[in-house]
């Protein structure tokens, strides 16, 4: 046998091998939903053959230390193709029979969709569009670690639809990310009808192409074609164009009652017809179904976890000791001036760039408005770890989640009311446990003429309704920056800090500490007949109302407190407080008054008999002068005035 025969007979082996896989996962897949009474299974029939080949051949990867750096990453965007995903890990051994027939059962990590949960999801997907932007961000964090991994994302043609699907492909082709692989499932058919370019899958590589990407187009059943595509794939490295496989597939390919019909999305079969099914594909991959494991040698499969590098980089092991436990210098904090007037937006580029001094994870997003949230300072300080993504903020958490999936500390900044859009990529953060530091500049009506579009008014709100979120809201620089130091150290979750466009004077010593949860009384006295609960800018708004109220011909004692925590806030401080000031309270407010601070006081204080005022914005706001836009919304200095005199006459 010459090479050239003893070549073709050692793929035959390989491409055998791989149909057995792909028949398997079909195989587990069928069994899943069946058993659940529900799943998307033929979603799963048609991605069956390509993930075979990226798990069995083309991936490079070590099962047992999923979290080594050097590892080749998989993203199912497609996520309601979860059981196709858990039959691939059974297959590799890390999952048994018993953990798949726990499918969609409330005590299983194998959920309908994947989530942070399943230990060997990159990230919680299902809400459409995210995968390939988490797959960028993945990517450049290898680029930046400077590591040989690929990063492979599969797509439905469905979700190709969603806009932060093409701002994840402009800023992969702007980065020049020739290690990240897109795959879409060609199927043609979405949920409820044929997607809007079908099987056109010369189309989609002309779009595709025409952003910059490398295209092919190969047969999504052909085992030695997709093997071919992501060969040529590897080896198209150095052409700084990331990759696009179009794989032609049938939904439902290999049950010919539901192969390439409509009607049959989400649709699991009968348990009582999981035989029946399950013969029919047997027989149409008798082949496949019959093969033994044992006829192909290990050394045969040449992108195995073999080829990683026998010694495990050092980060590694700093990426396993990654705890929430940051240790940051006790001269962290910058020194201002009393008489300083920074706006906490300064405050916090100022803040990021120090603390990249002292944290290489630090990383920092921005969307195109570093000038405006001051993230531009980060970068003048650590350009090679500050990453423009332009105007794209859906496709910049996706990043996030994705650099956070590989250890580092993402800083995301825009303004405030820009995050509302990005708002479905928030929760999935969520859902994959992502510790992203969310920055939100130009927030209330204070940031003035610019107008109602540019004002966050709903950001408390939204960000407060996450789990394990925290929402910080600092009144001057110092606690800015003491702030920042604590979202570097929260890693239970998604922590949100609202900047202030304006200046606002120092009103903190250097060595004040802010922990998340607490609060400040600013001003107190046991004379206090209301305590006004501020946050931001109004803390200043409230300041002066208390100089107002003691210099009434009958002066009035009020306590202030600076709400600078607001999720969680110090219920124990504010209701104590509180009893001593006339067990009245007047919240005061840049933001809309649903989901604000004044309802989530009212609601914590319901049992303790604290009468509890809010004054917040309203009705739909307008341009103008910050000082008219508070006067307008009721929440400026007279406002307060006026409110407790009048809370004390009732």
């Amino acid at each position: 046998m010459n090479k050239e025969q003893a070549r073709r007979e050692q793929d035959n082996e390989i491409s055998s091998f791989l149909e057995h896989k792909a028949y398997n996962l079909r195989k587990w897949s069928i069994i899943q939903t069946s058993q659940a009474g529900s799943g998307h299974v033929t979603s799963c029939l048609s991605a069956a053959d390509i993930i075979a080949v990226l798990f069995f051949y083309s991936m490079q990867y070590d099962a047992g230390d999923f979290n080594n750096p050097d590892n080749d990453r998989f993203v199912l965007s497609k996520g309601h193709a979860a059981p196709v995903l858990y039959a691939a890990w059974k297959e590799v051994g890390v999952l048994t029979e018993q953990d798949l027939l726990g499918y969609r059962t409330i005590g299983s990590t194998l959920e309908g969709h994947p989530t942070y949960r399943f230990q060997y999801a990159q990230a919680a997907t299902g809400s459409l569009g995210m995968g390939l932007s988490i797959g960028v961000g993945i990517a450049l964090c290898a680029k930046l670690d400077k590591r040989s991994c690929f990063t492979y994302v599969l797509m439905g043609d469905s979700e190709t639809a969603e806009g932060s699907v093409w701002e994840a492909v402009s800023l992969a082709v702007y980065y020049k990310l020739d290690k990240l692989v897109g795959i879409i499932d060609c199927n043609r058919l979405g949920q409820s009808t044929e997607t809007m370019l079908g099987c056109q899958a010369q189309k989609y590589s002309d779009i595709y192409t025409s952003f910059g990407f490398k295209t092919y187009i190969v047969d999504g059943h052909s085992i030695p074609d997709l093997m071919a595509v992501f060969d040529a794939s590897g080896a198209a490295l150095g052409s700084e164009q990331p990759i696009m496989v179009i794989a032609k597939t049938h939904k439902g390919y290999g049950i010919e009652s539901v192969e390439d019909k409509e009607g049959f999305h989400g649709q699991a079969f009968k348990k009582e017809n999981r035989e029946a099914v399950l013969a029919q594909l047997k027989e149409r991959f008798l082949d496949a179904a019959m093969y033994t494991e044992d006829r192909v040698s290990s050394q045969l499969l040449g992108h195995t976890a073999s080829t990683l590098p026998d010694t495990i980089p050092a980060m590694s092991q700093k990426l396993k000791e990654y705890t929430a436990a940051i240790i940051i210098p006790s001269s962290f904090p910058y020194v201002y001036a009393k008489e300083a007037m920074i706006a906490t937006r300064k405050a916090y580029g100022e803040a990021l760039a120090l603390l990249g001094d002292v944290l290489t994870e630090v990383v920092c997003l921005d969307a195109e408005v570093k000038n405006s949230t001051y993230a531009e300072l980060f970068e003048k300080k650590h350009p090679d770890r500050f990453f423009q993504c332009f105007v794209a903020e859906q496709n910049m958490i996706g990043m996030g989640i994705g650099f956070s999936r590989w250890g580092k500390i993402p800083f995301i900044s825009t303004f405030g009311s820009f995050f509302t859009r990005a708002h479905d990529q928030i929760r999935m953060a969520v859902l994959s446990n992502a510790a992203l530091r969310l920055v939100g500049s130009h927030v209330g009506v204070s940031i003035g003429q610019d107008g109602p579009s540019q004002m966050a008014l709903e950001d408390i709100g939204m960000m407060r309704a996450l789990p394990n979120s925290i929402v910080l809201y600092p009144s001057d620089a110092v606690s800015t920056h003491s702030l920042v130091a604590q979202m570097a150290q929260y890693s239970a979750g998604v922590s949100y800090m609202r900047t202030t466009r304006s200046e606002t004077p120092i009103l903190y010593g250097a060595n004040e500490e802010f922990p998340v949860g607490g609060c400040k009384v600013v001003r107190k006295s046991s004379q206090d007949k209301v305590c006004i609960i501020a946050a931001g800018i109004t803390v200043w708004q409230a300041l002066k109302a208390y100089d107002s109220l003691a210099m009434q011909e009958a002066p009035v004692y009020v306590a202030v407190i600076d709400l600078y925590s607001i999720k969680p806030f110090d219920r124990a401080t504010v209701i104590a407080t509180a009893h001593s000031a006339g067990n009245k309270i007047i919240t005061v407010e840049d933001h809309y008054i649903q989901g604000g601070i004044g309802e989530m006081i009212a609601a914590a204080l319901c049992d303790t008999g604290i009468t509890v005022v809010s004054l917040a914005v309203t009705e739909l706001p307008h341009s103008g002068k910050p000082e008219e836009l508070l006067a307008w919304a009721h929440i400026d200095a007279q406002a307060i005035v006026t409110e407790v005199l009048s809370l004390l006459r009732r």
